[in-house]
């Protein structure tokens, strides 16, 4: 058999309720500053958001009936977490700091539909 080669995460899938569009957008773009991408039209149909960030792309799609992921969870990597923290702050967004990983900064949200998130920064000493 031939080496499988792994190249990258092309995109990380988060599920939604129906209709949470606009919450999406308002939080991944109007929040996190995430650039909206249009879904091709047939997937369009199925409802839910995409966005794009860095080289990576985020999906968020309509799940009946939805339950939030409390664990499982996207963890997105920044250069200065001081910066995300204070932008959270000064929009009234709650996060938890987590200092239980040697060698990274890091924090803990939920984004509009009790999905959770990572944000972290990576120190190499």
């Amino acid at each position: 058999m031939r080496e499988i080669k792994y190249l990258a995460i092309d995109h990380i899938l988060l599920a939604m309720p129906k209709g949470g569009e606009k919450k999406a957008c308002d939080f991944f773009h109007g929040v996190l500053g995430f650039e909206v991408i249009e879904k091709p039209a047939e997937l369009a149909k199925r409802g839910g958001v995409w966005f794009r960030f860095g080289h990576f792309e985020l999906h968020l799609g309509v799940e009946e009936p939805f339950s939030p992921a409390k664990k499982a969870h996207p963890a997105f990597r920044v250069e200065e977490l001081e910066v995300v923290k204070e932008h959270l702050s000064h929009l009234g967004i709650d996060y938890k700091e987590d200092e239980e990983l040697p060698d990274a900064k890091r924090i803990f949200l939920e984004d509009p539909f009790g999905n959770r998130l990572e944000i972290l920064e990576r120190i190499y000493t």
